[in-house]
């Protein structure tokens, strides 16, 4: 299995899965309030139609309340990544 190379030092991607489009924004509008983003993309998640939200953050371009989060978190060891991740 071929890995995704890793984002950039402060970026993260992130995966939303959900069942409808509008609950996959409604996450993705949550994150764009903590850090700035990219344009998300969205694909098809399933026969059922489900809907599947890639976003890209900036983690240095933190506001609100992930800003006071992250400056009083530790990093912690990390862990292994789900059975249904690819």
């Amino acid at each position: 299995m071929d890995q995704e190379p890793l984002p950039s030092e402060g970026f993260a991607e992130v995966r939303i899965v959900a069942a409808s489009p509008d609950t996959a924004r409604r996450v993705a509008e949550v994150l764009r309030r903590c850090f700035a983003s990219a344009e998300q993309r969205s694909y098809p998640a399933g026969a059922e139609g489900g809907t599947r939200l890639h976003l890209t953050i900036d983690t240095a371009q933190a506001a609100g309340p992930a800003r006071s989060w992250l400056s009083t978190s530790e990093s912690s060891p990390e862990g292994p990544a789900h059975t249904d991740e690819v």
